[in-house]
């Protein structure tokens, strides 16, 4: 699910061909990785009449021709049918009605690990709503061009979080290089906006939805009963400096929208493989993450179906920071500590009915967030401090960026201590979470890339994070900020690395000097 804002208030059947799995098993045997006899060839049971709801699966392989195509033949005959291959990885996404179809496919031989992607049949329903952004009025809109600077956009005066990270400072540098394009992984992105128009990327663009790319025209957009959230983080990152509305963090980069969510808001695991794989193999230089993998907030490893996603997710990720692309992330919304031995989790499974568990965070993973590789970013307000509502810990955060706080007021011109960004239709609003903070660090990453264009994902967050304006814990940043007379959170570390900020908050200065 997207990360949820805080307001001012608060498929066509893949067909095996049999002849291909016979030859396989030949070769197999002849080679001496398997039993000569069929008969000795561990396979899933036939399946029987379908019996449960359709849902969704993943099925991660060893690897390699011979296991890849006996894990094909035994996904059919365990009464599956394939959605998709990402063959680079050793995944496959399946649906299926059988309700043992997971437990029969962990016993094939070749297979990893199996497990549901979902509890809810498909299509899911609408479990959430996370708000409407605080769309700005013409009025709002005609009095921030009233105060706006020389060389500023209209809606630039209102744009707090920019000095914050001295892009302001950064543009007179560069703008950001067209050969650098950012992927927004998330619940599609508005490219008819005249402040993302400009620096869209159709080529780079896709609906992975269904766990299979839909390159149609278009299909990247949100619909009407899609969130706004990713066209709000796109122009965070990329809105051009071009005389209309606001600017980005790199207005002058390419953005892509790649389409994971469902109209329901729910980022479900095959989904996000399918992005991450599209993203490396379409030239992305960097990824936008503001969102955890549906439907479990926390996904535990013990439990056999979400280890799998783990696995699924781990895979696609590593896959595309191999192919040189840096993938960044929202650290939540729920004021955890995510170092603390065990985590109430309330929420989860979100698309069914959530059962309150407590997680160990030893074996359970927000992912992508807390993934191997993956810079994992917390939330500042106006005021430099971490976010009332961002989780923390120290070892997990790498990086802090603005996300905004309704605690925490902007000086004027700028008029609310939330995130301006654009929204579906052509117009601008205001959001706040760790999905508003993590678009600025990646803006920052694309301009990294921008001045060192043949820089790997190591030395893009080498730069990101040496660069950062270290900032220590200090006094408690606002230890009961909603006043309700408990402490909010305690922050652990050094004044280089802690808790709060990690290596401290995104500079956009500094990263693009050379």
């Amino acid at each position: 699910m997207a990360r949820k804002e805080h307001d001012a208030r608060s498929r066509r059947p893949h067909r095996r061909r049999p002849a291909a799995v016979c030859a396989a098993a030949v070769l197999a045997a002849s080679i001496g990785l398997l039993p000569a006899t069929a008969a000795a060839v561990p396979a899933a049971p036939a399946a029987g009449p379908a019996s449960g709801p359709q849902l969704t699966y993943v099925v991660n392989t060893r690897g390699g021709l011979v296991a890849d195509t006996l894990v094909r033949h035994a996904l059919t005959r365990a009464g599956g049918t394939l959605v998709a291959s990402y063959d680079r990885i050793g995944v496959l996404v399946a649906t299926s009605r059988d309700p043992g179809f997971a437990a029969a496919m962990r016993k094939v031989w070749g297979v990893q690990s199996a497990g549901a992607t979902r509890t809810a049949p498909l299509p899911a329903e609408s479990v959430a709503d996370e708000g409407a952004p605080k769309r700005l009025s013409a009025a709002q809109v005609a009095a921030a061009e009233r105060e706006r600077a020389a060389g500023q956009d209209p809606l630039e005066p209102l744009q707090w979080d920019l000095p914050a990270i001295r892009a302001d400072k950064a543009h007179e540098k560069t703008l950001g290089s067209r050969g650098v394009t950012v992927g927004v992984i998330d619940t599609g992105v508005d490219d008819t906006h005249p402040d993302i128009a400009p620096n869209f990327d159709r080529a780079a663009s896709v609906d992975c939805v269904s766990g299979k790319p839909d390159t149609t025209p278009g299909a990247w957009r949100p619909t009407a009963q899609d969130s706004p959230h990713g066209t709000h983080v796109a122009g965070e990152i990329a809105a051009a400096k071009n005389g209309v509305g606001m600017t980005g963090v790199a207005p002058g980069v390419r953005v892509a929208g790649i389409k994971v969510a469902t109209p329901a808001g729910l980022f479900y695991t095959e989904s996000v493989v399918c992005g991450f794989m599209w993203a490396a193999d379409h030239g992305v230089d960097v990824t936008n993450n503001s969102y955890y993998t549906d439907p479990w907030y926390f996904d535990c490893t013990d439990d056999p179906d979400q280890k799998a996603l783990v696995e699924a997710v781990t895979r696609a990720s590593r896959y595309a920071e191999s192919r040189g692309t840096v993938n960044v992330a929202a650290a939540g919304n729920e004021s955890y500590d995510l170092t603390a031995p065990t985590i109430t989790d309330p929420s989860s499974p979100n698309d069914s009915t959530p059962v309150s568990r407590e997680v160990d965070t030893s074996k359970c993973y927000d992912i992508p967030t807390e993934l191997p590789g993956v810079v994992t970013v917390s939330a500042t307000g106006a005021k430099g401090l971490k976010s009332s509502y961002s989780n923390y810990g120290n070892g997990i955060i790498d990086i802090a960026a603005p996300g905004g706080d309704t605690y925490q007021k902007p000086a004027p011109p700028a008029r609310s201590g939330l995130i301006l960004g654009t929204l579906p239709g052509g117009g601008w609003g205001y959001m706040a979470g760790t999905s508003m903070a993590t678009p600025h660090v990646v803006g920052v990453a694309a301009l990294i890339r921008s001045v060192h264009p043949h820089a790997s994902p190591a030395a893009v967050k080498a730069l990101l994070y040496g660069e950062a304006d270290a900032t220590a814990c200090g006094k408690p940043y606002a230890a009961d900020a909603d006043g309700d007379g408990t402490a909010d959170a305690v922050c652990e570390g050094s004044a280089r690395h802690n808790g709060f900020y990690g290596a401290g908050i995104a500079d956009a200065l500094n990263a693009v000097r050379r």
